[in-house]
C-alpha cells in the first residue's frame, strides 16, 4: 500500500493526458493564448500504462483521467483502453465537447462514470466562461450519456456575481433526470485571479438552496471529498466540495500524476517528483512514489489555511490548474 505519514493509505490515482483544451476558462486557464507542452515531453500510452500498473500493484483501485481536456489528445481512445484492462475501477473528467465521438470506447473499457465540468445553465453565460461557443454540444452529450446508462455528476465551480444565482437552476435540473450535481468552492491556483471575496461557501450554497428545496444529508465514506444531499421528489441529488471553508484533508486517498510525469501528492502542494525521466532511463520508480507521498503534508499542501480571508493568492506556489489535471 502507498501510505504517508499520517497513516492515510492512498489508493486513487489521477492521471491527466495533457495540459491542453479547447476551452479557455478564466479561472483553469490564465490566457487565452497558452505555450501547451510540446507531445514529446507527454507520457506517451506505453508508458501511461506502466505507471498505472506500477500503482495498481500498490493498491490504486480507482483511476480518473483527466486534462486539460483529455479527448482532445489523439490517442486519448488507446489510452482509454489501455487501462481499461486494469482491475480498477476506471472513470474521466471532462468538459463534455467531444464525447459524442467517444462514447462507443467507453463502453468497451468499462467505464460506468464521468464528470462533467459545466457552470451554467446559460448558453450566452457559457460563451462568456469560456470563451467557445460549445454550449449546445455539452447538453446533448450530456443526455447522450443518460440514454447509455452512464452515471452523469456535473462539476459546478461557484463564484460569486457569476453564476451563484444559478445554484437553485442546477438542482431543479436533477428533478426529472438522474443527474449528480457538484458545487465546488472556487480555490486558488497560479494565474486564476482568485481572491477570498469571489468565494462560494458550502454554508451559503445550502442557505440558498434550503430557499427552494427540500433535502437531506446523504451519507458518505471516508474518502468522500463531497457532501451529498438527496432533495425530495428528485431523481438526482447535489453535493457540495468545501475545500475553501471545511477542507476534507484527513480523509485523502488521491495521487495526481501529470501529463508530462510528475506526481504531486495534493492539488496545492507546491513540490512535484519526476516518474517520467527515471521510467525512460529504465530507473526504479516505485520507491519516488513512496517518498512523494511520505512527504505529503497533513492538509492543503502546507500552504494555507482555511482563514480564507488570509491567504495571498500570488504567494501560493503550484501549477496552475490546467497543468495540474484537476
Amino acid at each position: 500500500m502507498i501510505i504517508d505519514n499520517y497513516n492515510r493509505v492512498h489508493d486513487y490515482l489521477r492521471i491527466s493526458l495533457t495540459d491542453n483544451c479547447n476551452l479557455r476558462c478564466f479561472y483553469c486557464m490564465p490566457d487565452e493564448e497558452y505555450a501547451f507542452s510540446p507531445p514529446s515531453r507527454l507520457m506517451q500510452p506505453d508508458e501511461i500504462l506502466d505507471l498505472a500498473q506500477i500503482f495498481v500493484a500498490e493498491g490504486v483501485k480507482k483511476i480518473r483521467l483527466t486534462g486539460g481536456e483529455p479527448f482532445v489528445r489523439k490517442d486519448a481512445a488507446k489510452i482509454i483502453t489501455l487501462l481499461g484492462q486494469l482491475p480498477v475501477a476506471l472513470s474521466i473528467t471532462t468538459n463534455g465537447t467531444r464525447l459524442h465521438y467517444f462514447v462507443d470506447v467507453l463502453e468497451q473499457a468499462g467505464v460506468k462514470s464521468l464528470n462533467i465540468s459545466l457552470d451554467t445553465l446559460d448558453a450566452d453565460k457559457f460563451t462568456v466562461i469560456t470563451r467557445r461557443n460549445l454550449f449546445g454540444q455539452v447538453m446533448n452529450n450530456i443526455n447522450l450519456l443518460l440514454s447509455r446508462g452512464f452515471e452523469v455528476k456535473i462539476n459546478v465551480v461557484v463564484m460569486k456575481d457569476l453564476n451563484d444565482s444559478e445554484i437553485n437552476d442546477f438542482i431543479a435540473w436533477t428533478r426529472d433526470l438522474p443527474i449528480h450535481i457538484r458545487f465546488i468552492e472556487f480555490m486558488p491556483f497560479s494565474g486564476n485571479r482568485w481572491t477570498s471575496n469571489k468565494v462560494v461557501s458550502s454554508a451559503e450554497i445550502l442557505a440558498i438552496a434550503a430557499k427552494r428545496f427540500d433535502f437531506v444529508p446523504m451519507p458518505v465514506g471516508i474518502h468522500e471529498t463531497a457532501k451529498k444531499y438527496a432533495v425530495a421528489g428528485h431523481q438526482g441529488d447535489f453535493a457540495i466540495i468545501s475545500t475553501m471553508t471545511a477542507p476534507f484533508c484527513s480523509g485523502c486517498n488521491r495521487m495526481r500524476l501529470t501529463a508530462d510525469g510528475k506526481l504531486k501528492n495534493c492539488l496545492f502542494s507546491h513540490g512535484e517528483m519526476d516518474l517520467l525521466t527515471p521510467l525512460r532511463a529504465g530507473e526504479e520508480v516505485l520507491p519516488l512514489i513512496h517518498q512523494n507521498i511520505r512527504s505529503k503534508a497533513k492538509e492543503l499542501g502546507g500552504q494555507f489555511t482555511t482563514a480564507i480571508d488570509t491567504i495571498e493568492a500570488l504567494n501560493i506556489e503550484n501549477r496552475s490548474m490546467i497543468t495540474i489535471g484537476g
